[in-house]
Formats: C-alpha cells, structure tokens, sequence
C-alpha cells in the first residue's frame, strides 16, 4: 500500500505561499472597507465600486455591475456576453445601475457605452 506523502520542504512552500496570498487579501479588503467612494486599484488599472454600494445592489445588478469593473466601459451587448443573458436583460440593469447613481453612459455614434466613473 502506497501512501501519498507531502515533503516536508514542499510543504513550507505551500504555507508561505498561502500566507502571501492572506497578506494580499488582507490589504485588499482594508482598503475596499475604507472606501465608500469608487476605488481604482494601481496593479490591475479596474476601477471599481466601493464594497458598501456593491453589496447594498441586488444579486442580478450585482453581477452587471462586477462585469462593467472588469471591463471598463461596454455596451450592453458586450456585458450580456459575458453574463449570458440578453442584451435588452443587461440595457435594462445597467440602466438601473444608472438610475441608482453607480453607472454612467454616453453616446458614441449609435452605441451606448455604460462606465464606472
């Protein structure tokens, strides 16, 4: 019978790298519960929403608005892509998201391009 073992050396490298990731965690979630206000973070260049407005947003805007962060600005089409539902579903959310004062949008051409400020 053959045990699966972790060396000891492995695992210390498995401990400080969990530790790191906890460290990263930590300043991430101090900064997000000092801020009300959108955030820009300076490593990943996202802009977003305070933790307090996302999580007062319901589940379906929620998930509107966590795409928008990822990518910047977008239509709704390029939003339900990623969310798979409709793109009237998601025209529909994010003006609601416009609505409530956490998104907004401009014209360009015949498109309509919704962004976090």
């Amino acid at each position: 019978m053959t045990s699966s073992r972790i060396d000891s050396d492995d695992l210390i490298k498995i401990l400080v790298k969990i530790n790191e990731n906890l460290e990263q965690l930590n300043v991430t979630l101090a900064k997000l519960s000092k801020s009300k206000e959108p955030i820009y973070d300076a490593q990943s260049g996202l802009k977003a929403l305070g933790v307090m407005a996302l999580l007062s947003l319901p589940d379906h805007l929620r998930k509107t608005a966590t795409i928008l962060c990822t990518k910047g600005s977008a239509t709704a089409g390029q939003v339900a892509k990623e969310s798979r539902k409709t793109r009237a579903v998601e025209s529909s959310y994010l003006n609601q998201l416009v609505v409530l004062g956490h998104v907004n949008k401009f014209r360009k051409g015949r498109m309509v391009y919704f962004y976090i400020d």
